[in-house]
């Protein structure tokens, strides 16, 4: 932080206007045209399945494809958006301009986020529409060819689809801390994007370190493999999506939970970039 902004308190109009900066940049450098065309390929994949009948299961297997397909795009996106964005400053010399002035490193790092943040939510408000639109339209359809199938009434509980969507928001949220936090101290941009899809990996998998260190007899190593398995984030928590589809619906109780989950990585991880940040030479 320099000198002149240690003399201005924190402000959060400061930071709204990095963050709208950073939307706009995504916009100009064509992202939004990418999550668009994203967007469409998904639902123009998902028509395929209209030409099969696969009963009421169809339903679950397409909104399974749905959300399969937004994790993969999704987070191919927040790994690049993330890492091209923050980079683009840096290359360009505008960072050195702009903390220059009367600006924290925290209000930079932290409107970066909220920049990646709105990007990746309207690619997720977007494919979760259509989603949710190609669903009802095609129960519906099958609703008139098989009726005793569905005599309970609709299978799919579509107010868990917006759920759905706001819970892949939070886990891209995470992953665009995790990988704010590698561009932080990392010189390259290919770098920052290796590391973000080996972070991605990393907390899919974070799970099995949770099974294997209650199994481990060495007190020592049991305790480290329950350590790492805190550090990295549990992107299997976000996984609730094996409801919908078969009548059953998402317990609120648990979505709040597993929001609160990711605010907590959201804010902590950010907290390491501001932090590793402030020690970058510019």
């Amino acid at each position: 932080m320099s000198s002149l902004a240690r003399s201005v308190p924190f402000s959060f109009g400061r930071l709204g206007i990095v963050a709208g900066n950073t939307f706009l940049e995504a916009v100009r450098q064509k992202l939004f045209n990418f999550l668009l065309l994203l967007a469409v390929a998904l639902v123009a994949s998902a028509q395929l399945f209209r030409e099969f009948n696969f009963g009421s299961s169809e339903l679950k297997f397409i909104a399974d494809f749905g959300f399969g397909s937004m994790v993969f795009f999704g987070s191919t996106l927040t790994i690049a958006a993330t890492a091209q964005l923050f980079f683009s400053e840096i290359e360009n010399r505008t960072a050195l301009t702009l903390l220059a002035k009367p600006i924290w490193r925290t209000e930079f790092i932290f409107g970066k986020l909220l920049g990646v943040l709105a990007v990746v939510g309207v690619f997720c408000a977007l494919t979760t529409g259509l989603l949710l639109v190609l669903l009802y339209n095609r129960e519906t359809a099958l609703m008139a060819a098989n009726p005793e199938a569905f005599e309970a009434g609709r299978l799919i509980h579509y107010g868990d689809l917006v759920l759905m969507g706001v819970l892949q928001w939070l886990k891209f949220g995470v992953l665009a801390a995790i990988t704010l936090l590698v561009a932080s101290f990392s010189n390259t941009n290919l770098y920052t994007v290796v590391m973000g899809f080996f972070m991605l990996v990393i907390c899919h998998l974070q799970y099995l370190a949770r099974d294997a260190y209650s199994q481990v007899s060495a007190l020592p190593l049991r305790l480290l493999v329950q350590g790492l398995s805190y550090v990295f984030p549990n992107f299997q928590v976000f996984n609730l999506a094996d409801q919908i589809g078969i009548g059953q619906g998402i317990d609120p109780t648990v979505f709040l939970r597993v929001g609160a989950y990711a605010l907590t990585y959201i804010a902590v991880f950010g907290g390491l970039a501001v932090y590793s940040f402030s020690q970058r030479e510019i």
